[in-house]
């Protein structure tokens, strides 16, 4: 089973009485267990965890004073994935989709799934169904869409990456997700860490609901699946980003890592499908 060493380090400088939400810490699944953590505050500051969402994604809450504020947050995690054999996974019939799982075939703010249906239809519609067509969707996106950074912004869409083909880890997912609801196929957004993603940073990649499991999917092609750290899902960015903040406070310095524990191993091949939900 494969561990990972995960961390990020957050510094501020607050201008205003502030109140923060932090997404930072690895979701804790069948799949995915928690090792060890350890979460430092300088200043020290009283806090309190959060279960948000359907997920129960554990978030940390606080309040802080003008001034420079940091957080220090690290873990060691071990992924034991459902590793399936890709081309023999199918899609599911609308008619036996579960009802947990229909929230995500509707389009989101970032994801206008019903504004792209007829391109969807033309691009991947004769396309044989299940993973395979999801790979497709992957496959394009990354071929179509330029990896920028800075090229686009908080309010950009799948339809503006489209429009402007270029963005960054979650306009990869934003777009690969919205052609998957489009075709009928649920998908959601999942932020985390990533081993070997240069730069370092939080990641955005999804996952698509595919013969009854939610499995993990990436247009950027800039990290491999099987080490991946998942921490928060939702429709799309909004519901999971690494940080969210009522007042006034400028990050100044962000520092993520992921690496592999010396010594773990995993038996995924490249090309298996890989499952953590």
């Amino acid at each position: 089973m494969p561990i990972i060493n995960v961390s990020s380090t957050l510094e501020y400088n607050v201008a205003t009485p502030t109140t923060f939400v932090f997404s930072v810490v690895p979701a804790e699944t069948s799949h995915q267990r928690i090792l060890q953590e350890n979460l430092v505050l300088s200043p020290d500051l009283d806090y309190e965890w959060l279960n948000v969402g359907k997920e129960n994604m554990r978030n940390i809450r606080l309040q802080a004073n003008p001034g420079s504020f940091q957080l220090d947050y690290q873990a060691t995690v071990e992924l034991s994935p459902d590793v399936d054999h890709a081309p023999m996974i199918d899609e599911v019939s609308y008619q036996t989709l579960p009802a947990e799982v229909l929230d995500y075939l509707n389009p989101s703010r970032y994801c206008e799934s019903d504004r792209l249906a007829l391109f969807a239809q033309k691009e991947f519609g004769a396309h044989l169904t299940g993973y395979s067509r999801v790979e497709a969707i992957c496959d394009w996106v990354h071929n179509q869409v330029d990896y920028v950074s800075g090229s686009t912004d908080a309010s950009s869409s799948a339809c503006d990456v489209l429009i402007n083909r270029a963005g960054v880890c979650r306009d990869f997912a934003h777009t690969s997700i919205a052609l998957c609801r489009a075709l009928g196929i649920p998908a959601r957004y999942i932020s985390g860490y990533a081993v070997d993603l240069q730069p370092p940073d939080f990641h955005g990649f999804f996952e698509a609901y595919l013969q009854g499991k939610w499995y993990m999917f990436d247009a950027t092609r800039m990290a491999p699946l099987s080490g991946f750290v998942r921490i928060g899902l939702g429709r799309d960015a909004a519901d999971a980003s690494f940080a969210t903040i009522v007042g006034s406070a400028t990050l100044e310095n962000m520092q993520v890592s992921a690496v592999v524990d010396a010594g773990s191993t995993g038996n995924e091949a490249p090309n298996d499908a890989i499952s953590t939900s």
